[in-house]
């Protein structure tokens, strides 16, 4: 099928959401950019956000419906990552069973009609643009990141300098299974004093 990337690209964005959830403590959730700053969403604000505006997007502009609430009922940094990797899978089950017409048929986005092939593209780089609004957070708080495209400075820096992509779980049941537990990460080497910007 000629979507077939889009459905891949699904299946791993969801993993990183995860992944960088994962990464989190409970004592985090209410933390801000900006403690003072109401404007600039809490850790929780953002699980939130992702948890309800996929559900609506899917099911509004793409009409899918997994039947779930889209908000755990005990807002826990492990009830959120439960949830989301639930309601995620069955959405991927879901987009397994489309075909090329369903991609390429129109559907309303907001206002417009627009292909759910380019609703479906806007659902994805919506969800990254978050990601590394959470990313960011976690550098605030002073906590280390596995990768989540390819190397970071905790891996040991840059790709350019032959640094590792160590992602924290090898799948989202290994995921659960880890943060269930308490354990299970993957270890990280350190930057090693590795440069991690491209400026020679």
């Amino acid at each position: 099928m000629t979507y077939d990337f889009l459905i891949d690209s699904y299946d791993t964005e969801r993993v990183k959401v995860l992944s960088v959830w994962s990464e989190f403590r409970d004592e985090d959730l209410d933390v801000r950019p900006n403690a003072g700053d109401p404007r600039g969403r809490s850790v929780r604000e953002h699980m939130v956000h992702q948890c309800v505006s996929e559900d609506t997007w899917f099911r509004k502009m793409l009409g899918i419906d997994v039947g779930a609430p889209p908000l755990p009922p005990r807002e826990t940094r492990l009830e959120f990552i439960a949830r989301y990797a639930e309601d995620s899978g069955r959405r991927l089950d879901a987009l397994r069973t489309t075909d090329d017409r369903w991609w390429e048929a129109l559907t309303t986005f907001f206002d417009v009609q627009r292909p759910r092939a380019w609703v479906f593209t806007r659902r994805l780089t919506h969800t990254s643009h978050h990601r590394g609004q959470q990313m960011a957070m976690l550098r605030m708080l002073g906590r280390d990141l596995h990768s989540n495209y390819g190397p970071t400075a905790d891996t040991g820096g840059l790709m350019q300098n032959n640094a590792p992509t160590i992602y924290a779980y090898a799948s989202v049941e290994a995921l659960l299974e880890g943060e269930r537990r308490g354990a299970g990460k993957a270890a990280l080497p350190g930057s090693r004093g590795a440069s991690v910007t491209e400026r020679p």
